[in-house]
């Protein structure tokens, strides 16, 4: 993964998006992460495929192949058929609780059992 420039990318950026939009982007920068017109906060590659897709630029289609590839594998797996699961185990008629209370019952006679 190359290195973005954070000034190169959001003046490329701002170049694309006025040219589509007709007016400066208000982007706002926090901690790495970019808002565009108080919209979802992104990364700088983010906003650099961003404006590669506003300009028309070749790269974002070169992702789009890669990414297109990817998706075969996905959709095979969501094909296979989900493996249902059984909505509760049987019970044994076993509890924790009762047996702690006769055994607290049994060391102690006369106590009553909490709550």
């Amino acid at each position: 993964m190359s290195k973005l420039d954070k000034d190169a990318v959001i003046a490329k950026f701002t170049e694309a998006y006025t040219a589509a939009n007709g007016k400066a982007p208000q982007i706002e920068a926090k901690g790495g992460w970019y808002s565009v017109g108080g919209g979802k906060n992104m990364r700088l590659a983010a906003l650099d495929e961003m404006a590669n897709e506003l300009s028309g630029s070749s790269a974002p289609a070169a992702k789009e192949e890669v990414k297109a590839k990817k998706e075969p594998k996905k959709t095979a797996e969501k094909k296979a058929p989900a493996k249902k699961k059984s909505a509760k185990p049987a019970k044994s008629g076993f509890s924790v609780k009762d047996f702690w209370k006769n055994q607290v019952l049994a060391k102690l006679p006369g106590s009553k059992a909490p709550r």
